[in-house]
C-alpha cells in the first residue's frame, strides 16, 4: 500500500511554520539570557526627549513633549529664561519611546520676547528649546476659521480657477503645441515635486528622532507612487482627458494641503511677513497649476461643472491644511502629508509623459524633441521665478 503523498497546502504550512518557529525561539533566548546585559553595566540611562511644539497662553507657555531614548525619561525640573519653573504635564508619568505628553508652565511671557526653556531629567540630562517670538495665541473659534479659510482660496482655490480659464487659449494649440503645453506641465510638477520633498524632509528634522521621519519620507512617497501608478495602470491605458486631469488635480490638491500646513502653522507662530502682498505671490505662482489641469482638456469640450469640480479637488486642501496647521500641526504629520503629496506629484508625472509619448505616435504632425524640452524649461524656470514672490 503507497503512502499518501502531502498536500501543497501542508507543504506550504511547513515552509511558512519553521521559520516563524525558529525567529520565536530566537527571541526566546535572547529574553533568557540577554547577552548585551554586561555590556551595559555601569553606564548612564539612554534617554531622549523631543520637543515637538512649543506654544504660548493666558496662563503661561504650554510644550508638546515626546520620548525617543530606548529608556524611559522623567521631567524632574523646567528652567525657564535661566530661572527654575513650577510645571505641569499630563500625563504625569515617566515618558517611555514614543509616549507624548504636555508641559504646562505658569510663566509670565513677554509679547515679541523670545523665552528659553530647559528640560532637566531625573538623570540630570537637559534638553533645550526656544520660543522666538512669544504672542498671544490664536483664538479657536468661527471668526479664527473664516480668516484662515479665506486665505486658503485665495492662495489655493482662486489661482487654480483663473489658471483653468485658459483652457481657450490652449485649445487653439495645435498637436506640437499642445507637446509643447504637457511638457510645461511635467516641467511645473517637477518643481513641485522637488519642492514638496524638500519641505517635507525639513519637517522631518524637526520632528521626533524616535520615527525615523527623514526616511520615512522617502518609503511614502515611494509606496503612494507605487499605489497610484497600480490603480492607474488598470485600464491598460496612458490616461488622457478627463482621467488624466483628474489625476492631476489630486497630486496638486495634496501639494497645496501641504502649502496650507505651512501657511497654518507660520501665522500660529506669529510670521508677520504672511501678509497681503505674500498671499498674492502665492496666487501668482499657483496660477500655473490651474494651466496644467487645463492642458489634457485642449481636445474636449467639458462642462462647467467639471472645471468646477477640478478647482475644488486642486485647491480646496489649501483651506483644510491651514486649519490643521494653525490648530492642531506636529512636524511628523506634515512630513508625511509632504511626502504622500511627493509621491502623487511623481505618478502625475508619469502619466503626464506616456500621454506625451501617445500624442508623438499619432504622426499627424512632425514632433521635434527640442519642442518638449523647451516646455519643459519654460515649467521649471516659471516656478522658480514666481516662488521668489512667496518667500516667508
Amino acid at each position: 500500500m503507497s503512502n499518501p503523498t502531502p498536500s501543497p497546502k501542508s507543504n506550504t504550512s511547513l515552509a511558512l511554520g519553521f521559520p516563524v518557529f525558529l525567529l520565536a525561539l530566537v527571541a526566546l533566548a535572547v529574553t533568557m539570557f540577554d547577552p548585551l546585559a554586561r555590556f551595559g553595566a555601569g553606564l548612564p540611562p539612554d534617554e531622549g526627549l523631543a520637543i515637538e511644539r512649543g506654544w504660548t497662553v493666558d496662563t503661561g507657555i504650554n510644550v508638546q513633549v515626546r520620548g525617543e531614548g530606548r529608556d524611559p525619561v522623567q521631567i524632574a525640573q523646567v528652567q525657564v529664561d535661566g530661572a527654575y519653573w513650577i510645571f505641569k504635564q499630563t500625563p504625569d508619568k515617566p515618558l517611555d519611546q514614543f509616549d507624548s505628553a504636555q508641559i504646562e508652565i505658569p510663566y509670565p511671557w513677554v509679547a515679541g520676547e523670545a523665552h528659553h526653556i530647559t528640560f532637566v531629567t531625573s538623570t540630570g540630562t537637559t534638553f533645550e528649546y526656544s520660543i522666538d517670538v512669544a504672542r498671544a495665541e490664536t483664538p479657536f473659534n468661527l471668526g479664527t476659521m473664516f480668516d484662515l479659510a479665506l486665505i486658503g482660496l485665495f492662495v489655493g482655490l482662486v489661482p487654480v480657477a483663473l489658471g483653468l480659464a485658459a483652457l481657450p487659449v490652449l485649445r487653439r494649440l495645435g498637436t506640437e503645441g499642445m507637446v509643447f503645453t504637457m511638457a510645461l506641465t511635467v516641467g511645473l510638477l517637477a518643481y513641485l515635486l522637488v519642492d514638496t520633498l524638500a519641505e517635507g524632509l525639513e519637517l522631518a528634522g524637526d520632528s521626533s528622532g524616535v520615527f525615523q521621519t527623514d526616511v520615512l519620507v522617502w518609503v511614502v512617497a515611494a509606496l503612494t507612487f507605487a499605489l497610484l501608478m497600480g490603480i492607474g495602470r488598470i485600464g491598460g491605458r496612458p490616461a488622457g482627458g478627463i482621467a488624466l486631469a483628474t489625476w492631476l488635480a489630486i497630486g496638486i490638491g495634496l501639494h497645496n494641503f501641504g502649502e496650507g500646513l505651512s501657511i497654518g502653522s507660520a501665522l500660529t507662530l506669529g510670521n508677520a511677513a504672511l501678509g497681503s502682498l505674500l498671499i498674492v505671490g502665492f496666487t501668482v505662482h499657483n496660477l500655473t497649476e490651474g494651466v496644467a489641469i487645463a492642458a489634457p482638456l485642449t481636445r474636449m469640450r467639458p462642462r462647467v461643472i467639471t472645471l468646477a469640480g477640478f478647482a475644488m479637488i486642486a485647491g480646496l486642501p489649501a483651506v483644510f491644511g491651514t486649519w490643521v496647521g494653525a490648530f492642531a500641526f506636529l512636524p511628523h504629520w506634515g512630513a508625511i502629508f509632504f511626502a504622500i503629496a511627493a509621491g502623487a506629484i511623481l505618478q502625475v508625472m508619469a502619466e503626464v509623459a506616456r500621454f506625451i509619448r501617445s500624442l508623438a505616435k499619432e504622426g499627424q504632425e512632425p514632433l521635434a524633441n527640442g519642442t518638449a524640452f523647451a516646455g519643459f524649461g519654460v515649467g521649471v524656470l516659471a516656478m522658480y521665478a514666481t516662488a521668489f514672490l512667496v518667500q516667508v
